[in-house]
């Protein structure tokens, strides 16, 4: 990779790293689905600005099932479940526990497009499940039932964007990146809008500064530039060598966690990390 593209995949890892951080300043205080709906609306806005910007358009009208669909898989479903899981995790396991993403993604491509599923392949899926017992069951957290719920559902958004990233890989090859992305935000936006209604905090002394720059950070800066970063590289190194952005992002998420919540990084969740990560080479099967 040239400087500039090797300084955006650190710049990614950085800004999706940092959505973990955020959401858990922000989740606890006005709940889960608002945290959700303003990453989600204040990210497709920019995005929209920046597409104008750019003078491109965004085939809403003709491509809106799609957007409706991706929104769902990849943000409205995962951001609402990793917005719950903040109310029990701290932000260094929620960023581990993201890095079976691609673990996911395999099973997906396995189970719907039929791919054949190698021995390597196989034994990185065990030892990713392996990984996350390991971060879980040797946590300083109590395994009460709403750690592990939260642990749960921490899993299950990273089964979400597996279904999210194959979907898009049969669905979207026509359609331009940037298009995608602001679809994917307010496809997501108008599917969680609902849900809002009904839990909206009661009083508003709940939205700190704190808490409102939380919103936008994980809006403006892990979601919407963060996508154009993604696929900024997509485009000019390729999917390869994107993907290894999963093995930094965990790393810059316990970074932030350290920094500005003061959280200790634990032997569990380095040996967790370490074999997630191994599974993870082993499944993506990531090539220099």
């Amino acid at each position: 990779m040239k400087t500039k593209e090797l300084a955006s995949l650190f710049g990614l890892a950085a800004l999706w790293g940092s959505s973990f951080l955020f959401v858990r300043l922000a989740s606890p205080a006005i709940g889960p689905v608002l945290t959700a709906q303003g990453r989600v609306t204040i990210a497709a806005a920019a995005l929209l600005i920046y597409i104008f910007v750019i003078g491109k358009s965004t085939q809403f009208k003709q491509y809106w099932r799609h957007y409706i669909i991706i929104g769902a898989l990849n943000a409205a479903i995962p951001f609402t479940l990793v917005s719950f899981a903040a109310l029990h995790l701290n932000s260094s396991m929620m960023a581990i526990i993201n890095s079976l993403t691609p673990l996911f993604t395999a099973l997906v491509v396995w189970g719907w497009m039929k791919e054949k599923v190698s021995i390597k392949k196989c034994a990185g899926i065990f030892i990713g499940i392996s990984g996350v017992v390991i971060l879980v069951g040797w946590s300083p957290l109590p395994l009460t039932v709403d750690v592990l719920a939260a642990a749960g559902f921490s899993i299950l958004s990273t089964v979400s964007y597996g279904f999210g990233g194959v979907y898009a890989k049969l669905n979207f090859s026509q359609i331009p990146p940037q298009a995608v992305a602001f679809g994917q935000q307010m496809g997501a936006s108008l599917l969680i809008f609902p849900f809002t209604l009904f839990t909206l905090p009661e009083s508003t002394s709940a939205v700190t500064p704190t808490v409102a720059w939380s919103v936008v950070g994980v809006a403006l800066l892990s979601t919407a530039l963060g996508y154009i970063l993604y696929y900024y590289l997509i485009t000019n190194v390729g999917p390869t060598k994107t993907v290894s952005v999963t093995f930094l992002i965990p790393l810059f998420g316990m970074i932030w966690a350290v920094v500005f919540l003061h959280e200790q990084i634990t032997t569990g969740m380095i040996v967790g990390l370490i074999v997630i990560l191994s599974s993870i080479f082993l499944i993506s099967d990531v090539q220099t």
